[in-house]
């Protein structure tokens, strides 16, 4: 695994396919949050399959610089893709050995909190589909969320609390998110184009109100599967079990 930065800001872990492909094809992953970044294993396992895979820390967060939710989490991944297109290499900060990487072909995946991120970064025409898992398609859920997750009533203390300074979240960044536009996939459903799109929910997720995803998939014809059980699903374990039906999505017109 190969440590760079993007932007100044941006810290990543990145990895070539380990065999080479005639269409070069680009994997970012989006994190939930909280959460402790640890899908090194799900980075090797879309190696292996032949993707270019690249694993950010939102601006703001663990080792990020930056101010957490200052801009919105999915305009880090959009200047990601504004840098690898334009420099067309990238450079691991161990010891500067370059890697050249010229995507045909841009895809995102991201659950929770990264499914949010995942589902606005379909919005870019360079990202040809996305995968959004158990993701936050409504910031109107946030009061049940923070009900479900903690007994604190300020969630920010609570983060500050729990994770120290992974996330350096100012309360007025927070807030945004009450107001319905800032980050909200809910906000732009008009400009969602459901064939770019595939979510993964369960009925008994206890943070994201199943409900509130299937309204949202019926409004924007995105097409969810809808697991019977599995809580807040793991973005690793979807991502290895339903890999065939994901690779066939990423290889469709």
């Amino acid at each position: 695994m190969y440590r760079t930065r993007f932007q100044k800001d941006i810290v990543a872990e990145f990895l070539p396919p380990k065999r080479k492909t005639k269409t070069q094809r680009l994997i970012l992953l989006c994190d939930g949050m909280p959460s402790i970044p640890k899908k090194q294993g799900l980075v090797e396992f879309l190696s292996a399959k032949g993707y270019w895979v690249i694993y950010p820390r939102y601006r703001g967060a663990w080792e990020s610089d930056g101010e957490f939710l200052k801009y919105s989490p999915h305009l880090d991944i959009k200047e990601i893709i504004d840098e690898v297109l334009d420099l067309k290499t990238i450079r691991e900060n161990s010891f500067y050995k370059s890697f050249e990487v010229k995507p045909d072909e841009i895809f995102v995946i991201g659950g929770s909190f990264g499914g949010a991120t995942a589902l606005l970064s379909s919005l870019d025409s360079r990202v040809k589909k996305v995968i959004a898992n158990c993701p936050v398609v409504d910031w109107k859920i946030l009061k049940e969320e923070q009900a479900a997750e903690t007994a604190n009533p300020n969630y920010v203390s609570y983060l500050k609390e729990t994770f120290g300074s992974a996330y350096r979240l100012p309360e007025k960044n927070w807030k945004k998110l009450y107001e319905g536009e800032f980050f909200n996939p809910a906000f732009h459903i008009k400009e969602l184009n459901p064939l770019k799109i595939r979510m993964f929910h369960a009925v008994d997720d206890p943070y994201v109100p199943a409900k509130v995803v299937k309204d949202f998939a019926d409004r924007t014809k995105i097409r969810l599967k809808l697991l019977k059980k599995g809580g807040h699903l793991s973005t690793d374990l979807i991502v290895r079990k339903y890999w065939d039906e994901i690779h066939r999505f990423f290889l469709s017109q």
